[in-house]
């Protein structure tokens, strides 16, 4: 079993096992170039502590939340929009076989 790697917490400056923060949200836009966690240089690495409350600020970020809920929308659509064009594929080719089978017996 490895032991976790104890190190200086760049957040609270206290010697701690050490997690690398890597926040888990994607963008649409421009979002991505002003967020707090997406616009650093190198991510952090932190305690239990303080990963804990970077998570809970990234999780009640207003700005990464309405992204999350326009990718939610976009997603919603995008599903719908494939089903109508499978739908109409497959009455495209249920024509075109019964067109085929009209002509093979003609």
């Amino acid at each position: 079993m490895t032991q976790p790697v104890e190190a200086r917490c760049d957040h609270c400056k206290q010697t701690r096992a050490l997690f690398l923060f890597e926040p888990d949200h994607g963008h649409l836009g421009a979002g991505m170039f002003t967020c707090r966690w997406c616009s650093r240089d190198k991510q952090e690495l932190l305690c239990a502590r303080c990963w804990s409350a970077e998570k809970e600020r990234e999780e009640n970020d207003p700005g990464i939340n309405e992204d999350a809920a326009t990718m939610q929308k976009i997603c919603e659509t995008n599903a719908r929009v494939i089903a109508r064009q499978e739908a109409a594929a497959a009455r495209d080719r249920a024509e075109c076989d019964a067109i085929a089978e009209a002509t093979r017996t003609a």
